[in-house]
């Protein structure tokens, strides 16, 4: 289909360039289209626009049928509406493949920047770890985190973030139910005679319960 889109921007863009086609022959193609393929769905004269906006922002074919076709079309419509950048709308198409976002929860990364968040928090990875490792640890990381979910005041405290944090995690963990235990926050581990305390701890078991 996203081929099939493309196709026809394509052929909207050469018919502007020849034959000098305005926004009334769009309308007028997309009712002839509607006509001539009833059950078809995406002909509307917007859509036809999209179509033309997308060949444009991505002439090469090879390139439409591989990395832009692992997000759906309407992923592509709302990166051509909100980010005029193409290395920016390219970050987002691949983060929005890897990471298999919606189309909401992609526009919430956008809103929230998270192309200049990405990998922007201060770290000591590049002189503690080895190329390939620290470039994959720093990418983990984001400066700043947006917790806009988690309701809290502005004046917030530390412990604040953290029981909060915590209590969606509790929830999250226990909505997953058999095959999840989840241990505790704050919960003691002895390492090495170090003593360390995690936020959370959780186990993932295949092993019935006793």
């Amino acid at each position: 289909m996203l081929y099939l889109y493309w196709r026809i921007g394509k052929t909207i863009l050469e018919q502007q360039d020849k034959a000098g086609w305005g926004a009334k022959v769009i309308d007028r193609l997309a009712d002839d289209l509607r006509k001539e393929f009833p059950d078809m769905q995406g002909l509307s004269p917007r859509n036809l626009k999209y179509m033309r906006q997308f060949a444009a922002a991505y002439p090469a074919v090879e390139f439409v049928q591989g990395p832009l076709a692992q997000i759906s079309w309407y992923h592509h419509i709302t990166l051509l509406t909100k980010v005029k950048e193409e290395a920016e709308r390219l970050f987002y198409v691949a983060e929005t493949a890897r990471n298999g976002w919606s189309r909401d929860v992609m526009v919430l990364q956008i809103d929230s920047k998270y192309h200049q968040r990405k990998g922007a928090a201060q770290t000591n990875f590049p002189t503690t770890l080895p190329a390939p490792q620290s470039d994959l640890a720093q990418q983990m990381l984001k400066d700043p985190y947006i917790f806009d979910f988690l309701s809290l005041r502005d004046d917030y405290q530390e412990k604040d973030l953290e029981n909060a944090l915590t209590e969606h995690i509790t929830k999250f963990l226990l909505e997953l139910g058999a095959g999840f235990a989840y241990v505790g926050k704050q919960y003691h581990l002895e390492v090495g005679e170090e003593d360390f305390f995690w936020t959370y701890c959780f186990t993932i078991s295949n092993c019935a319960a006793t």
